[in-house]
């Protein structure tokens, strides 16, 4: 663990952690406090950011960031994450611009629908609508990988399973930050990693959660995918830490998914914060687990039928 990332842990538990102890949830404060504290990197030089948050630009409202010599190897199909109902694709380009410039692909961060003005399932809805329009303007899916961080995350893989039940062409695979798979909150890291997560309390995921479901019940499958068939699905990239409130959102789904069949690759980092990849490029262990993630962009994407065996690698 880098002295960055101890510093890090220490901010967030200091000016984060204690927000996650109210029993109501804001969304509107959430959204100032993010607004005023996002990091936004600058646009990487030979690369050009296209803002498209028109009303007319759905489905594909966002941000493309795109190589300046119209070269890409790949496309990402970027997810942000914020419980469901705060920060947008602006907060998360730390992770989307870092993703874009390792694996030389262009990259779309959607602009999707929060809530609880929008309840489940309208994210999903607005997610499902992005990728078919990719494909109807001839992105192939073998070059598609779709990512997210979170809630994202978890978006990313109910993306694949809707996409997967509606018989739709899938991805070459998906990149998931820790991601949020159990709104139902049953995960035992909830209690064993609570206190020890410098962000989250363990009882604000199920508080969180219940801004997005509305009437839906916790365990569909298209809102928890940890509830899902996850048969059939293409290959999956998972990074989470040791200490996260989550850790067992990612644990869980693995388990599940090396059972269906799916390739997987599943790091478990040590002691970093909740999507430490967004923490680029402060915090040396973010630009390593960036690194790894587009090394899985270009596997998938310039070989997607071959065979890679699932491994778990616990990363000091």
């Amino acid at each position: 663990m880098s002295w960055q990332s101890a510093l890090a842990c220490w901010f967030l538990r200091r000016q984060f952690h204690p927000q996650t102890r109210h029993p109501t949830i804001s969304a509107e404060r959430a959204r100032k406090m993010t607004a005023k504290r996002a990091y936004t990197p600058r646009v990487p030089p030979g690369w050009v950011l296209h803002e498209r948050y028109g009303e007319r630009d759905w489905p594909l409202r966002g941000e493309w960031l795109e190589r300046a010599d119209g070269g890409h190897a790949a496309t990402i199909l970027y997810l942000h994450g914020g419980g469901y109902y705060f920060c947008s694709p602006r907060t998360h380009r730390a992770a989307s611009f870092g993703l874009a410039t390792r694996s030389r692909a262009r990259v779309f961060s959607l602009d999707y629908r929060l809530a609880p003005e929008n309840p489940f399932p309208a994210a999903l809805d607005d997610a499902l609508a992005a990728y078919r329009c990719l494909l109807e303007d001839g992105t192939k899916r073998e070059s598609i990988v779709i990512a997210g961080d979170s809630a994202g995350g978890g978006l990313a893989l109910a993306t694949l399973v809707a996409l997967r039940d509606a018989r739709d062409p899938l991805p070459a695979g998906a990149i998931l930050f820790s991601p949020w798979t159990d709104l139902a909150a049953t995960g035992a890291s909830l209690q064993t990693n609570d206190g020890i997560d410098p962000m989250f309390h363990g009882p604000s995921v199920a508080r969180a959660a219940r801004l997005y479901l509305g009437d839906t019940p916790a365990t569909h499958p298209y809102a928890s995918p940890l509830y899902a068939d996850l048969k059939g699905l293409p290959p999956l990239f998972i990074q989470v830490s040791s200490t996260e409130v989550l850790l067992d959102d990612s644990r869980r789904v693995v388990d599940r998914a090396r059972v269906a069949g799916v390739d997987i690759d599943f790091e478990i980092w040590r002691k970093m914060p909740h999507v430490w990849q967004l923490w680029v490029p402060f915090i040396p262990e973010a630009r390593r687990a960036l690194d790894l993630a587009a090394r899985f962009v270009s596997r998938v994407t310039s070989a997607p039928d071959s065979v890679h065996p699932s491994s778990e690698t616990s990363i000091v």
